[in-house]
């Protein structure tokens, strides 16, 4: 009886674990992002200093969205050992779309930061963006299938953050929230229609009057 109770809690500390690493990385990332967020002038700088801040955002944004997974894939494995397993594989598909990231985060013009937001609303419509949530809420067999799935489901989202600032804080916390709830909740075109014309209106005010919309560039001295 003793172990069936060790069984039965095990999803539940998974669950409480996941989300306090989430919440210990929001607070590493709010230190190491500090003084970084230079709108859309900012530079990612060096790679390690980067993929640093990266993988630590990538963690405090998707952990919490994942959880739920997590603890259900060891539930099904019966072991709590399965947990750091399947969450790591999880974040390494994240940390290497950080290589992506990295690669083409330079400095760039309001106009590209518009187009990429528009891009990124007419994403939310498609089928195969719609595949690849329902993959992400359902998948958890393993932590690089269900990562990958969830990448396909964000990547609109990722770009989005990638285009407005990536070492913003307000724009981490906003695709974080997004990703949350389309990761937990079902798809609703009641819902889902209106945030993705939302983000396509986005779009076309960074290229048509950006001054609407603050923090997207370098404080002036």
């Amino acid at each position: 009886m003793h172990a069936e109770s060790r069984r039965a809690a095990g999803p539940a500390i998974v669950l409480a674990a996941t989300l306090g690493l989430a919440a210990a990385c929001w607070a590493a990332a709010a230190w190491l992002m500090d003084g970084m967020d230079m709108g859309v002038a900012t530079r990612p700088g060096p790679f390690g200093l980067f993929a640093a801040v990266w993988v630590t955002m990538m963690a405090a944004m998707m952990l919490p969205g994942a959880a739920p997974a997590v603890a259900r894939h060891a539930r099904m494995s019966g072991t709590v050992r399965a947990a750091p397993v399947f969450a790591g594989a999880y974040l390494t598909v994240w940390a290497l779309a950080g290589v992506v990231a990295y690669a083409l985060d330079r400095p760039h013009g309001l106009l590209a930061a518009g187009v990429v937001v528009i891009a990124a609303g007419t994403y939310e419509l498609t089928p195969v963006k719609q595949h690849f949530r329902r993959r992400c809420r359902e998948d958890a067999r393993s932590g690089l299938g269900f990562g990958l799935c969830c990448a396909g489901s964000s990547i609109g989202l990722m770009a989005m953050l990638v285009a407005l600032d990536v070492m913003s804080l307000f724009w981490m916390s906003v695709v974080a929230v997004l990703g949350c709830a389309q990761k937990l909740l079902p798809a609703k075109a009641a819902i889902d229609v209106p945030l993705a014309l939302a983000l396509v209106g986005l779009g076309f005010v960074l290229v048509i009057a950006p001054s609407l919309v603050p923090g997207l560039t370098p404080p002036r001295m």
